[in-house]
């Protein structure tokens, strides 16, 4: 591909900026030499203790990453994404400037290695980082720093990079690999579960904190936004746990959006097929189980109905203001059960 040259804009600029002699492109400055790095990063909020895996999917052609980190909200830090294009994963002593340089020098004709070696070689900062990067031909680079904090490294296949940093050990690299290559499904559930191999096998020598996963694509179902699931925690005792239960929140809103139309069509088998679907992939999804009496009543089933909105108040008691103007419910309203579960 011919490659575009670099001139004007911000791209220009800051280039010009990380190759001026003693500019370096992170915004603080390097520890001392006579600092240790491993205390420095023991303690510093900015940086990013992090296991990670970027992948592309070529059946969907989404790009994706996981990761986990001993950091507060990792990823609002760790990663940046444009579907169609690249995701770039940026840890350790992280710069995000790296995610849209590389992502603008890629669409400039660069290919992800020709793009990290020109911020990695004009970066005084460089031997504290660690960046990895996947094009959405799934060519890949990755920078693992000699000052970026032990165990640290990266492993490159076809489709993926996994990375990080003050590990205890190569294992939990090795496990993102192995996870990732065995696996099939959807790229969010496969980086999850490569998140989940890599803590179980030691993941961060300091713990757990944040967590996130970030798919794009080409294009969305909204036409607005290239983002397929951007979810995040940014501070818990079980990042992974937690971010699992949000992204299967996600998952069975995905499969409530097409129960109406099998509803229109008067399918109600298939659509109660969906809403019991719905309901099991995200147990504490009220509107799940709202949406499931509301076929189940359709089908006739009365009694299942009245037991699937008793949960569905359980679980959100702001229900007992929704129900009684729902529509979908209105043979219910003089029912005495129906009164007793909206109180």
């Amino acid at each position: 591909m011919r490659r575009s040259p670099i001139h004007g804009g911000l791209l220009a600029a800051t280039l010009m900026l990380v190759f001026a002699p003693g500019v370096t492109l992170h915004a603080q400055s390097a520890a001392p030499a006579d600092r240790a790095v491993e205390a420095y990063s023991d303690y510093a909020d900015d940086y990013l203790a992090t296991f990670s895996i970027i992948a592309l999917d070529r059946a969907t052609g989404e790009l994706g990453m996981g990761v986990q980190s001993k950091a507060f909200a990792a990823g609002n830090r760790a990663m940046t994404a444009k579907g169609g294009v690249a995701i770039v994963a940026h840890q350790a002593s992280a710069n995000p400037m790296y995610g849209p340089m590389s992502i603008e020098l890629i669409e400039r004709g660069y290919t992800p290695e020709e793009a990290l070696d020109q911020l990695v070689r004009g970066d005084e900062g460089r031997d504290r980082r660690q960046n990895a990067v996947i094009d959405i031909e799934g060519r890949t680079a990755a920078w693992t720093g000699s000052g970026a904090s032990d165990w640290k490294g990266h492993r490159c296949g076809a489709d993926f990079c996994a990375q990080g940093n003050i590990l205890v050990g190569p294992e939990v690299v090795d496990a993102m690999v192995a996870s990732f290559e065995s696996s099939s499904g959807p790229l969010a559930e496969r980086l999850m579960d490569a998140l989940d191999a890599a803590q179980a096998a030691g993941g961060d020598a300091r713990g757990m904190q944040s967590g996130a996963l970030l798919v794009v694509a080409p294009r969305v179902r909204d036409g607005f936004s290239d983002r397929v699931v951007d979810i995040r925690v940014d501070d818990h005792r079980k990042p992974l746990a937690e971010l699992r239960r949000i992204l299967e929140l996600q998952r069975s809103g995905e499969l409530l959006r097409e129960v109406g139309a099998f509803v229109d069509a008067d399918d109600l088998e298939s659509a109660l097929e969906l809403a019991s679907a719905a309901r099991d992939t995200s147990p504490e999804n009220d509107n799940a189980w709202v949406a499931l009496a509301a076929v189940q009543l359709r089908m006739g089933q009365r009694g299942e109905a009245l037991a699937s909105l008793r949960r569905a108040v359980e679980l959100n008691p702001g229900r007992r203001t929704t129900l009684p103007r729902d529509a979908n419910f209105r043979s219910l309203f003089q029912d005495p059960e129906f009164r007793r579960i909206i109180g």
